[in-house]
């Protein structure tokens, strides 16, 4: 069942420390931001999400990191911890919501092709400095415009190597079989890995 409005809005938040030891490699963040940025991809979209990101734990280096596409930098990682303390470098946490999603096939899929996730994480690894797709944007919005008044975009989802935060997710998981949906032809939001009957919601960061 795909995780509802009312279940983000109603998600008790835990303190990060507390649930760190719990995350795995390929789990989802989820973030509900307050920029005006996030606030046109919330309407666009009619969903709480404006952005999405994957986790990747280096226990080597007793390190959780995000791998995402962000519109100032492109693709890139940070420490999930700075989403919560030092978000953007300024010593201020991330503004909105912080929720961690987990895709249910996922942990089996590895268990039996335990090689995945290193090739996942490498192709990953692989597209850091790539740019955001800022023209992709432009593009999404006249999809968009078009499902308004009913009618279909003859648009599809290909790899240009400039990506949307959505995008990089969808690739990723794509290259390991597994296959978000996209509610709208030509483009996949954030708010379509939350409507996958496979993602569950798992915990709001606090």
């Amino acid at each position: 069942m795909a995780i509802s409005a009312r279940q983000f809005e109603s998600k008790k938040a835990v303190l990060y420390k507390s649930i760190r030891s719990k995350l795995v490699s390929g789990d989802l963040l989820l973030c509900s931001g307050r920029a005006a940025f996030s606030k046109l991809i919330q309407k666009a979209t009619n969903s709480p999400l404006s952005h999405v990101a994957f986790v990747i734990r280096v226990d080597d280096i007793d390190r959780v990191m995000v791998m995402e596409s962000v519109e100032s930098q492109g693709v890139r990682t940070v420490p999930l911890s700075h989403y919560l303390k030092n978000y953007g470098g300024n010593g201020k946490p991330y503004k909105g919501r912080l929720y961690i999603g987990r895709h249910t096939g996922l942990a089996s899929l590895v268990k039996k092709k335990p090689k995945l996730l290193r090739e996942m994480t490498q192709m990953a690894v692989d597209r850091f400095g790539y740019p955001y797709d800022k023209d992709e944007i432009v593009k999404i919005a006249g999809r968009i415009g078009l499902g308004l008044f009913g009618l279909k975009s003859n648009a599809r989802l290909t790899d240009d190597q400039e990506y949307i935060c959505s995008e990089y997710v969808w690739l990723i998981y794509k290259y390991i079989k597994i296959n978000a949906k996209n509610a709208t032809p030509g483009f996949i939001a954030p708010a379509d890995f939350a409507k996958d009957e496979n993602v569950c919601l798992k915990w709001r960061l606090l």
